[in-house]
């Protein structure tokens, strides 16, 4: 089925075209500095780009990124100091940016799909597909993969060997599953992101371009949504297991063998590290980082990065002998609060002693001093 080789394509973004930098800074109206012979095949964020693509700068600040990138080419409202790669000077990168990826991944035009299996896609002839579950355009389906009732797999997506797919679930377009991938019921992946500008007072979507990538042995439990990048992909990471009612917004990278339990909600942009441990209704905050066997623990509030080999539990979370610390002042908050309260009474009874004869030798001159 040259299962590898689509999945190759749609990683790259290619899908058989290819342009000279010349030819690509006419379509995106900007000013080219390096050599414009050179060819690039497709378009995608800094850490996603591959040899032989071009990438974006949406923020000077964030320039590293560009110098360890792979791409051949970056798009920048501005000159960049301290980088080998070609630039494309643009006024407005994010809008070039998106045609560029328009280019090479083109939109779908949304319209209701046909009942049944499209004609020009491709499904190995050991697959099991339920007659209703219906089979967008250009679908790649490898050996042995089960598909259940009510399934609907949008065009371009690409599902390797040996998965099940459980009843109604939705894959959107370009939706990439590795090998022994299982995705219970419910489950939608690659819906847009959450994501709005603010323009004369309304709210305008942001660009909603990308796509999700699932890696080889995860498992995603039931109502589990994960939503497509901005433009590039969604990850989930190999081996990493998630549990029933968990979202996962846009742009978010999954390491490997991630546990995630159910209900956690992950903002857009973070990103997690291999042998994380989220357990319940934890909430993870946009742009931030969880390094290797970080283990947060139930309906914390992670809102900074977090170091690897490390429990992190409360909201907002922090390390687990930190918040040991303050569980134990907290028990101990009513026994005070009652110190306290006594203390104050007998304040009072000073105070009013002292109003009534303020030569009262009874009262010491150095509760005198305090009242």
């Amino acid at each position: 089925m040259g299962l590898q080789r689509k999945l190759s394509d749609l990683i790259n973004g290619c899908r058989n075209m290819s342009n000279t930098l010349g030819e690509l800074i006419q379509l995106i109206n900007g000013q080219l500095i390096g050599d414009s012979s050179l060819i690039c095949l497709g378009a995608n964020p800094p850490e996603d780009a591959m040899a032989g693509e071009i990438t974006m700068l949406d923020s000077p600040s964030r320039a590293d990124l560009i110098r360890a990138s792979k791409a051949i080419a970056v798009i920048t409202s501005e000159p960049l100091d301290d980088v080998s790669i070609a630039q494309i000077m643009v006024t407005d990168p994010p809008a070039a940016f998106s045609t560029a990826v328009q280019y090479f991944r083109p939109t779908i035009q949304k319209k209701a799909l046909g009942n049944g299996i499209s004609e020009t896609a491709r499904i190995s002839d050991s697959a099991e597909i339920h007659p209703t579950a219906i089979i967008g355009d250009g679908v790649e389906i490898g050996e042995r993969t089960r598909v259940f009732p009510g399934v609907v797999i949008m065009p371009e997506s690409v599902i390797g060997d040996d998965c099940t797919i459980y009843p109604n679930v939705t894959l959107y377009e370009y939706t990439q599953i590795h090998d022994r991938v299982v995705i219970h019921a419910g489950c939608t992946l690659g819906a847009n992101g959450f994501g709005y500008r603010q323009e004369q007072g309304k709210h305008i979507p942001a660009a909603q371009l990308g796509y999700v990538k699932i890696e080889s042995d995860v498992e995603l439990g039931a109502s589990v949504t994960i939503d497509r990048g901005s433009y590039g992909a969604t990850t989930i990471g190999e081996g990493t297991k998630i549990d029933n009612q968990v979202m996962i917004a846009h742009n978010c990278k999954i390491g490997r063998h991630n546990l995630i339990c159910s209900q956690v909600g992950i903002a857009g942009s973070s990103k997690t590290g291999d042998y994380v441990v989220l357990a319940g209704q934890v909430g993870l905050k946009d742009h931030i980082s969880l390094g290797d066997h970080t283990i947060v623990g139930a309906q914390a509030g992670v809102m900074d990065d977090c170091e690897g080999n490390e429990v992190y539990l409360g909201s907002p979370a922090t390390p687990q002998r930190e918040q040991m610390q303050i569980m134990a002042v907290e028990r101990l908050l009513q026994e005070m609060r009652k110190e306290l309260k006594k203390h104050k009474r007998e304040m009072e009874c000073l105070k009013a002693k002292l109003q009534q004869d303020p030569s009262n030798t009874s009262v010491p001159k150095e509760n005198q001093k305090v009242a």
